[in-house]
C-alpha cells in the first residue's frame, strides 16, 4: 500500500514523534511505501509550556520526512489536503492526542478522502484532554467525524470516542518504545548519571504536568524517608517541568526532602532514557487522570518494574501483582504501594515477569 503517515516527526522531540517513526518503519519492513507529513509549526511559541519544540539531531536518514504542515494557517491545510487528494495514499495515518490539531487535522482529511479513495485512519492517544477548554468539544467533533477508522490503546478512550461517531474503532495497546535501546548494567547506568551506586532509586520520569500527581508521591516520599529501611533510598525526578515547578519545589522544602529528592528537571534526550530506567529499582507513576502512558511503555522495554495509579488505561496495561503494583490515586495508595515494592524479592520477581508481558505490546 501507499501509506502518508500526518504528525509529529523529526526535529520534533518526544514520544509521539518517536513512536509515528517507529510505525512508519514497521510499514515499510513489510513492503509498503511510506512517508511522513510533519509540521513547520507544531504550536506556537507563546501556547508551548516547555523550552523547545525540536532536537538538533540530524534527521533519520531511513525515512521520508517533509516538513510541510502549519497547524495555524488555514491556507496551508488547504493546500495539504489537495496535495493528499492528487496523490492518492490508500490510507493518511494521522496521530491525534489532543483538540487543538483538530482544525488542521480535520480541514486536512476531509479534503483528501474527496478523491474517494484515500482511507483515513487515526491512530487516537486522548480524546478529551487532561487539561479542559472551551473549545474541545467542538474541535473533537469536527475532527473525529472525518475519519473512517480508529486504532484506540485504552477503553477509557474507547469511550469517550463512542460519543463523537460510530465509525469501526479497533484496541491496540501502546507498543514499545524501541528506539531507546536496551537495559545497561546498573553501575554503567549509575556512573553515566552520576549517581552514588550504593543508593537505591525510584524513578518518575516524563514530562511534569499537574495531572500526573507527582504532589502525591513527594507527599507519600515525605511519609516513607520516616522509615528505617528508606534511609539509602532516593527518588528521581526526570523531566522538564511544563507547569509551574515552584509548588513543587516548595513541596520538597516544606518536607525536608531536599537531599531526597533529585531534579532532573530537563528535556530527557532518548539516548539518556536507558541510563534512568537502568538505575531505578522501579517507576511511579501516581497519576491523578489518564487514558494510556508511553512511560509504562519505556518501562516494560527495559524491564523495569512498575507502581501505578488505578486510573484511565493503566491497570490494562500494568497486571497487579504481576510486573508491578496498582494502587488508589492517593497519598496513601503511593505510599503503600512503594514500601510493598521494596518488600523481600519483590523487585527479583517482578523484572522477568516484566520481560514476559511485554510480548504483548510488540509492533
Amino acid at each position: 500500500m501507499k501509506i502518508t503517515i500526518l504528525g509529529p516527526a523529526h526535529p520534533y522531540r518526544g514520544g509521539l514523534a518517536s513512536i509515528m517513526q517507529i510505525m512508519a518503519r514497521t510499514f515499510a519492513h513489510r513492503g509498503h511505501g511510506v512517508d511522513i507529513r510533519t509540521f513547520t509549526v507544531q504550536y506556537p511559541a507563546w501556547l508551548f509550556p516547555g523550552t523547545k519544540q525540536t532536537v538538533d539531531t540530524p534527521p533519520p536518514a531511513d525515512l521520508a520526512i517533509r516538513r510541510c504542515v502549519n497547524t495555524v494557517w488555514p491556507l496551508n491545510w488547504w493546500r495539504i489536503g489537495r496535495e493528499l487528494r492528487r496523490e492518492r495514499p490508500d490510507i493518511l495515518l494521522l496521530k491525534y492526542w489532543t483538540p487543538f490539531m483538530a482544525p488542521c487535522f480535520g480541514t486536512i482529511a476531509r479534503i483528501a478522502r474527496r478523491n474517494g479513495h484515500t482511507k483515513v485512519l487515526c491512530q487516537i492517544d486522548n480524546v478529551e484532554p487532561h487539561e479542559h477548554h472551551i473549545i474541545d468539544r467542538p474541535f473533537n467533533r469536527y475532527f473525529l467525524r472525518s475519519v473512517d477508522g480508529f486504532i484506540y490503546m485504552s477503553e477509557q478512550v474507547h469511550r469517550e470516542l463512542a460519543a463523537y461517531t460510530s465509525v469501526p474503532a479497533l484496541f491496540s495497546p501502546h507498543p514499545l518504545f524501541e528506539n531507546f535501546g536496551e537495559r545497561v548494567e546498573r553501575h554503567e547506568a549509575c556512573a553515566r548519571l552520576g549517581l552514588n551506586p550504593e543508593k537505591r532509586y525510584v524513578l518518575f520520569f516524563g514530562l511534569v504536568r499537574d495531572y500526573k500527581g507527582l504532589d502525591l508521591l513527594l507527599d507519600a516520599w515525605a511519609r516513607l524517608k520516616q522509615r528505617e529501611n528508606f534511609a539509602d533510598r532516593k527518588l528521581i525526578v526526570a523531566g522538564e517541568f511544563y507547569t509551574s515547578k515552584e509548588p513543587y519545589l516548595q513541596q520538597i522544602a516544606e518536607h525536608g526532602l531536599q537531599n531526597e529528592v533529585l531534579l532532573h528537571d530537563r528535556f530527557i534526550p532518548d539516548a539518556e532514557v536507558r541510563f534512568y530506567f537502568s538505575a531505578a529499582d522501579f517507576v511511579v507513576q501516581p497519576y491523578k487522570s489518564a487514558t494510556q502512558s508511553g512511560v509504562t511503555q519505556i518501562a516494560y522495554q527495559f524491564c523495569t518494574p512498575m507502581v501505578v495509579t488505578d486510573v484511565g488505561g493503566l491497570a490494562e496495561i500494568v497486571p497487579d501483582g504481576r510486573v508491578g503494583y496498582v494502587c488508589p490515586p492517593t497519598v496513601d495508595g503511593v505510599a503503600h504501594a512503594v514500601e510493598r515494592m521494596y518488600e523481600q524479592g519483590t523487585l527479583q520477581r517482578f523484572g522477568p515477569k516484566c520481560l514476559e508481558e511485554r510480548k504483548r505490546f510488540s509492533w
